[in-house]
């Protein structure tokens, strides 16, 4: 059964997803968006580049120009969608899921996902036939350098000590599930001067545990940062917006706490009031954190879009969600693995 939420499309491939269902939406999408290229990017799932193929063709088709990331994050797609003034981009992932599902998640123009409504005109052209047929196709040009782009944005976000973090020489373990930050996160955090101890970073060994970056699933990445002494661990889901820290004994803190020392190192710096904005289901030490610095806290209901939209409401520069999603406004709208990593080294070094 195809899964449509405001998570975006997800299913079985091909038995609910298939390049029949991807070039419908890609199209429907089309009609949706204004004018503008619209960048693609995937996860490692041996699907993705089959069905991110289909949409390449449905765009082009309608005249767009495309613009593919490759093997990526989701919140890289989302900077660059952002950062290059796109119409939109669609991320293909299941997130999550295991590796026989794929999925599709949709950025509009501002680099966040579609909310509700969106979504719902989204499935209402669905049944359009098309509109009129273009003058010209469109073009097809890669954009290898996403990842570069997306990285030196974290390391000139203001409150980021990079001479410092270098300084600390951190011994780094990183576990990616073989997924979309098996780049990426290494990348980052050798640009901060760390030594890094990888732990299922191959993009193309398929799914080695546990698709979510719990603490039953990261059983390696914690004998890995004992054995190598390391000064912690790090751990992502197969798009790379969910980060999981594991302390210097090898224990893993849970996702729960991914968000705290994100808000621990913001707030530190001591620019108040702060409004720092997270769901419902986030752990209430968001809360203790917040008190300690004389800020305030704002809760929304689970998804990363009804955070994302109460930022932008509140003009707050940090938000996130207790499954490892840290939304810092300075970098874009959206959770970010790597904004995670960034500022938690940034915690530690000071």
């Amino acid at each position: 059964m195809l899964i449509e939420s405001i998570s975006g499309v997800r299913g079985i491939v091909p038995a609910d997803l298939n390049n029949e269902v991807v070039s419908a939406y890609a199209l429907a999408f089309h009609l949706f968006l204004p004018e503008g290229s619209v960048i693609l990017g995937r996860d490692t799932r041996s699907s993705g580049l089959e069905l991110t193929s289909t949409i390449t063709e449905q765009l082009i088709y309608t005249g767009r120009n495309v613009l593919d990331c490759g093997i990526c994050t989701t919140p890289t797609l989302q900077f660059v969608v952002e950062d290059t003034d796109a119409a939109g981009g669609i991320m293909v992932t299941a997130s999550h899921n295991p590796v026989e599902w794929n999925g599709l998640k949709f950025v509009f123009k501002d680099g966040c996902f579609l909310n509700a409504q969106q979504l719902d005109e989204l499935q209402s052209l669905m049944k359009s036939n098309g509109g009129e047929k273009p003058e010209s196709v469109g073009a097809y040009n890669g954009f290898e350098q996403a990842v570069r782009r997306h990285v030196d944005r974290i390391l000139n976000i203001e409150f980021i000590n990079v001479d410092t973090i270098r300084g600390r020489q951190f011994r780094v373990a990183v576990d990616t599930v073989n997924g979309a930050a098996s780049h990426a996160l290494p990348f980052l955090l050798e640009k901060l001067g760390c030594e890094v101890v990888l732990v299922h970073c191959d993009p193309h060994g398929g799914f080695p545990r546990g698709t979510e970056p719990l603490p039953e699933n990261l059983e390696d990445l914690c004998s890995s940062v004992k054995e190598h002494e390391c000064d912690l661990g790090l751990a992502t889901d197969p798009d790379g917006d969910r980060l999981a820290v594991v302390d210097e004994c090898g224990e893993p803190l849970g996702e729960e706490y991914t968000l705290v020392l994100a808000v621990d190192d913001f707030l530190s710096r001591g620019e108040l009031p702060a409004i720092i904005v997270t769901n419902l289901s986030t752990t209430l030490a968001v809360e203790e954190v917040v008190k300690q610095y004389g800020g305030s806290v704002e809760r929304t209901a689970v998804g990363e879009i009804n955070v994302v939209e109460r930022m932008k409401v509140l003009e707050a520069r940090l938000g996130g969600e207790g499954n490892g999603g840290v939304i810092l406004k300075d970098v874009h709208l959206g959770r970010d693995s790597l904004v995670g990593a960034a500022m938690i080294l940034n915690r530690l070094a000071k």
